[in-house]
């Protein structure tokens, strides 16, 4: 008995005192498993070779506007039972995203997220890709015509987790560089790089095989984030800011997007909650 009651005050206790986390802490869910309140859909310009009704066309043939905010009338973003449970299922036809009408700042966000089977031109040849996009800010498709200015946490195919700046977002990071233009990769105490404006792979890499649910989390405190997936944190980044009237400015705060982007992915489980600091466990 004595054991147990041990046993049992140090579970309390360091329920309390975990870093990065609060007494009151608690886990708030983004998905009803109903249906996409709480959630607006955007679709930019569909490829050629979709059909929308009403949609204008050039004289090539090719869309000369997007489908817009709370328009989907292919369907590309519903709520579908998957592995018998509830799911949200993006079908990737029109590049696009999923985001949440409430902004978020200093925050732990995870999920689960698997890829279907079916892919779409213009990337029916190419590996499978969504994206987490995070700190969004500003009108949507300001990023290629899609996406809103933010920060990704790559969501593809052998990539789960590299960093891509949408819109001309800055961050900085400690890496490596293969030669003396080649891309960054990840390495904590590596090389400081400062403005970073393009792509960061991560590492160490950590995704299940295909057909298999993987948990992606985001830790992100002041102008400070990192990726975790399947439990490994393979992204830390630092300085997150962007450009307001030509000047830096930092970014700590913004919605929540989920990119469709010619694949099909399907997300679930998809919950927050507030931190003040992050794990230093994570930051090492």
């Amino acid at each position: 008995m004595k054991s147990l009651i041990g046993a049992t005050v140090l579970f309390i206790i360091s329920a309390v005192f975990v870093p990065g986390a609060r007494a009151d802490d608690h886990w708030r869910s983004l998905f009803n498993g109903k249906n996409l309140d709480g959630w607006d859909t955007w679709l930019g310009k569909p490829h050629r070779s979709v059909e929308v009704a009403g949609l204008k066309k050039n004289d090539k043939g090719d869309y000369t506007e997007a489908v817009g905010l709370n328009k989907d009338p292919l369907k590309v973003y519903t709520v579908v039972t998957e592995d018998g449970e509830p799911a949200i299922r993006i079908t990737g036809q029109i590049f696009g995203a999923i985001t949440t009408k409430e902004e978020f700042e200093n925050y732990h966000l995870r999920f689960e997220v698997k890829w279907g089977e079916k892919k779409y031109p213009p990337r029916d040849k190419a590996i499978r890709d969504s994206g987490l996009l995070y700190h969004c800010v500003g009108p949507h498709g300001a990023g290629g015509g899609f996406w809103m200015k933010s920060f990704e946490s790559q969501i593809q195919e052998n990539d789960f987790g590299d960093f891509y700046s949408v819109g001309g977002v800055i961050v900085d990071v400690e890496g490596e560089r293969m030669g003396e233009k080649g891309p960054i990769t990840f390495k904590k105490g590596g090389t400081k790089f400062t403005g970073v404006t393009g792509r960061i792979i991560r590492s160490p890499k950590s995704e299940k095989p295909h057909g298999q649910w993987n948990v992606v989390e985001l830790y992100a405190v002041g102008q400070t984030a990192v990726h975790v997936n399947n439990g490994v944190p393979n992204m830390v980044l630092t300085g997150l800011r962007h450009k307001v009237d030509a000047k830096e400015t930092p970014l700590t705060k913004g919605k929540i997007q989920l990119q469709s982007e010619g694949a099909e992915v399907f997300y679930r489980k998809i919950e927050v909650r507030k931190i003040d600091k992050i794990p230093e466990a994570l930051l090492r």
